[in-house]
């Protein structure tokens, strides 16, 4: 007799998620160093006896994408997370505790699986995982096929300076690269955090490098001419400190002229200075006549990076410090999800067998970041992000282990409900 749904998901072992959760984050792959956690992934797929095919540009820096297929004529189906994380032990001008076991392991607390990983994103690769096996153990036989992916990337840094040459890090390397080298379905499921919201709309990025150069002399120390504003030093730290003003009041204004409601999700774009070049740490007695601030935007999908680079230009000017140049040097589009009715009322129909009550309606940041959804709506593929999240996410980095299984629950009804349709000619 073939399988229910209800018995499919009587299969999946709390339990066993726990500690296939606690196996994959405790192998630290704070990108690029992927490689360790994808050989586990890709043997743990193996092993149950999943079809597992490596993709990648790099050696180091592969996907893993395997498959369950379906006896044929129905719909296909891809789910994807993303196996790195975000917090480098390196970054340390940007964190203040990057070595901290929280960004590299996970562990249990009452209730909760704690860690970095555990919640970006390798929590809800693992729910999928085990809702995979409950499928396949069960004997019940799918239509369509049925495609897992685990993908480098998704958090790597981008060229920006060094001149081109190896390439090492860039978020081409992840779901892009698989999702045109045979990571294809009908339909994606991208599992990352939603709070069990269905989101169909994530934001794209821009990032530009502003910089200031001086018409003045680098004067020694003993010479610099007596202060008169900021905006007039010949020093370009502080005259770009007038533009890190300027361009904070832009972006509270960019962020409201910008924001917009699409497939019910509000995307409030934000923009803010992440990075800043200029002077010589070694050397502190002369005037620095070069300096440069990165700011990075979150875009609406349509949204032209070209004009926002006009706007940043222009609201320098108006503060009295125009820039020598302001370069986009990084661009990702968004995008809402198109022909995703089906994928929707199959996750829809999933939740409320599991919850006994709709999903809630997506929050405003979970629709106003990038994330790998794109990179499959990019080509045509319909895709949405569905997955349990903390509300406590930004400040404590754990899921409760109940959240962790219920998302399993709705990933499997999931995979049976769209991979049981009969796909129309």
């Amino acid at each position: 007799m073939t399988p229910s749904a209800d018995e499919v998901v009587a299969r999946i072992d709390k339990d066993e998620l726990v500690q296939l959760v606690l196996d994959v984050c405790n192998i630290d792959s704070a990108g690029p160093i992927e490689a360790p956690v994808a050989r586990y992934v890709a043997d743990w797929l193996r092993a149950e006896g999943f079809k597992v095919r490596n993709v990648g540009l790099l050696p180091e820096r592969y996907n893993v994408l395997a498959s369950l297929p379906g006896s044929g004529g129905g719909y296909s189906l891809i789910l994807n997370s993303h196996m790195d994380t975000a917090v480098r032990a390196s970054d340390i001008w940007t964190r203040k505790d990057p070595h901290a076991d929280v960004h590299h392991k996970a562990w249990m607390e009452g209730e909760e699986l704690v860690g970095e990983g555990v919640v970006n994103d390798k929590g809800p690769m693992a729910a999928f995982l085990i809702a995979a096996k409950a499928v396949k153990t069960s004997g019940l036989t799918l239509k369509g096929d049925l495609l897992l992916s685990a993908v480098v990337a998704e958090t790597s840094h981008e060229p920006s300076d060094g001149p081109p040459g190896a390439l090492v890090e860039t978020q081409d390397l992840g779901a892009r690269f698989l999702a045109t080298h045979g990571g294809v379905a009908d339909y994606a499921l991208i599992a990352e955090g939603t709070g069990f919201s269905i989101v169909a709309v994530e934001a794209g990025m821009a990032w530009y490098k502003i910089t200031w150069i001086s018409d003045q002399p680098s004067f020694y120390t003993p010479y610099l001419p007596d202060r008169t504003t900021l905006a007039a030093s010949p020093n370009m730290i502080v005259r770009a400190s007038v533009g890190v003003a300027a361009l904070e009041d832009w972006a509270v204004a960019y962020q409201r002229r910008y924001t917009r409601e699409l497939a019910d999700c509000i995307v409030v774009p934000k923009a803010q200075i992440g990075a800043i070049r200029s002077g010589d740490s070694t050397a502190v007695m002369a005037t620095p006549q070069i300096c440069s601030l990165y700011l990075g935007a979150f875009i609406v999908p349509g949204q032209d990076p070209l004009t926002l680079r006009v706007e940043i230009a222009a609201a320098l000017t108006r503060a009295g410090v125009p820039a020598s140049e302001v370069e986009l040097y990084f661009f990702r589009p968004g995008y809402e999800a198109k022909n995703a009715e089906r994928i929707t009322a199959a996750v829809r129909r999933a939740h409320e067998a599991t919850f006994g009550a709709p999903p809630p309606a997506p929050n405003s940041p979970t629709c106003s970041m990038w994330r790998d959804i794109n990179s499959f709506n990019e080509i045509g593929i319909p895709a949405i992000t569905y997955g349990p999240r903390s509300e406590r996410h930004s400040y404590r980095k754990a899921i409760a282990a109940d959240a962790l299984y219920q998302a399993a629950c709705v990933y499997a009804r999931t995979m049976i409900d769209i991979c049981s349709q009969e796909k129309s000619s």
